[in-house]
């Protein structure tokens, strides 16, 4: 296992405290890392409308945009599990990111010309499975298919 991996998803163990899921339970953590090291965040956010909702990925990558750096994501790593008493993701087995979130993390690579690694963790223990994101979403659709890069 790579050290970014590890690093990635203590990052996005970290985030997924700061979940507001109340209607799942389930919280969910992601950290991206950009090229110059520095790791951004997010965490999913429920609303009572559900389809309103964020997941995490999607919040860690939106607030990169946000600051500019889309095209500087080079990694991410993402944590989930069902919220105990006090709130924080349990479970022993790595949790992938779903077909929306892999859409955008496909995004994501594809507007910085390289297939991202995706380092899926356990909420509790050293489980983590990577990924490129062309094996998570393979014949993907994104800007390129635009003509946009």
């Amino acid at each position: 296992m790579t050290e970014h991996a590890i690093a990635l998803v203590a990052a996005a163990r970290d985030a997924a405290r700061n979940a507001h899921a109340p209607y799942s339970r389930f919280a969910v953590g992601a950290a991206v890392l950009l090229d110059d090291g520095s790791v951004i965040t997010g965490a999913n956010f429920e609303n009572a409308s559900y389809g309103l909702s964020l997941c995490a990925e999607t919040v860690a990558i939106a607030t990169a945009s946000a600051a500019g750096r889309l095209r500087d994501i080079v990694a991410i790593g993402v944590i989930g599990g069902a919220m105990d008493a006090d709130g924080r993701a349990t479970g022993i087995s790595p949790v992938s990111p779903c077909g929306r979130c892999r859409q955008v993390i496909n995004e994501a690579a594809q507007m910085g010309g390289r297939d991202l690694p995706v380092h899926c963790g356990a909420a509790e223990g050293d489980a983590i499975r990577s990924y490129l994101v062309s094996e998570l979403l393979p014949d993907a659709f994104g800007p390129a298919d635009l003509g946009i890069s």
